[in-house]
């Protein structure tokens, strides 16, 4: 969708006719002066490519901008939830301000930069520190999960608490510790972390994460698993299969069945849960429950409630969908 995406975007200065001709015939959306993209195209995407779609719209208006925060994790691969507000850019002199729906962030602590998506950015360490300072705490959980999913794969390792307290913003220092203590780049996907935080939130106890079963001459790798009980556990996202292509989706859920069934047959109990399950945190438990599982120690209401919302996005009209796919890798 990337690709499509990038394409979409029209600039005026570029196709000054063709930009004119289309907009007097009601066929273009405008994403900011100066640029626009197709209107069936805007309205085809989902929240998180309308939000690339208008950060990549600043970075070609714009002369030389630094992408942070939701900005520059929608260029990195880390899960955006739903369509963030704002555009966020570094300041170039320190000095804080805003234009329409870009806030140009001053700071008192440098910043790694580097590229992604052709464009300026923060170093991936830093877009996860300065997220996890302010999202919601599960999908702050979600963040660091992916980044340091990402940075495994060179060797590296990130340590938001400890990173975070070597800046002067004091802002969600406890909170980069609770994400620090949990972070696990095992964790594949936005689903998975944001389950791991809403199961501990419940009150059951932590699972074993990608656990491998080879029964009946087969290999298979569970999200979760409580080997107290022999329980296993699924967090379904997008990106496993391709809802374009009915073939692709009738052979998946053929193979998730006989693979279910097999494990059925070798172990307890087995539960499957969807992103709306994890949001509707009272679905989720129940489906822990039927599987056999009980919880270990008392609900944490308070923590429960920070699932309501992600202030950071715009309110949705309808029902909200799953984060951003491309966090499962």
């Amino acid at each position: 969708m990337t690709a499509t995406v990038d394409a979409a975007l029209l600039l005026s200065r570029e196709q000054p006719f063709d930009v004119a001709r289309l907009d007097r015939d009601g066929r273009l959306h405008r994403i900011r002066p100066g640029a626009y993209v197709p209107k069936n195209k805007w309205d085809a995407l989902q929240p998180w490519e309308r939000y690339r779609l208008r950060v990549l719209a600043v970075a070609r208006v714009w002369k030389s901008p630094v992408f942070c925060l939701e900005s520059a994790a929608v260029l990195q691969g880390l899960p955006i939830f739903g369509e963030p507000t704002h555009i966020h850019v570094l300041s170039a002199d320190g000095r804080s301000w805003s234009e329409g729906d870009v806030i140009v962030h001053g700071h008192s602590s440098e910043r790694g930069v580097t590229d992604a998506a052709g464009t300026r950015v923060t170093a991936l360490s830093d877009t996860a520190v300065d997220l996890a300072r302010v999202l919601p705490p599960a999908f702050a959980l979600a963040v660091v999960d992916a980044a340091a999913r990402i940075l495994e794969r060179s060797g590296e390792a990130i340590d938001v608490s400890e990173r975070g307290r070597a800046q002067a913003n004091r802002r969600g220092v406890r909170q980069l510790d609770w994400v620090q203590e949990r972070a696990n780049p095992l964790s594949e996907s936005a689903g998975e972390a944001v389950s791991r935080a809403v199961i501990e939130w419940l009150g059951y106890e932590a699972p074993v994460l990608q656990q491998v079963f080879s029964y009946e001459g087969e290999t298979d790798r569970c999200d979760f698993y409580w080997r107290r009980l022999r329980i296993i556990g699924e967090s379904d996202g997008y990106g496993k299969y391709d809802d374009a292509d009915p073939d692709a989706m009738k052979a998946h859920f053929v193979r998730e069945k006989k693979r279910e069934d097999r494990l059925r047959r070798h172990e307890g109990g087995f539960a499957r849960w969807d992103w709306g399950d994890t949001m509707r945190f009272e679905s989720l438990d129940a489906k822990l429950r039927a599987s056999g599982l009980t919880p270990v120690r008392s609900r944490q209401s308070l923590m429960l409630r920070t699932l309501a919302q992600n202030p950071r996005s715009i309110a949705p009209k309808a029902k909200s969908g799953p984060p951003k796919p491309g966090a499962k890798s």
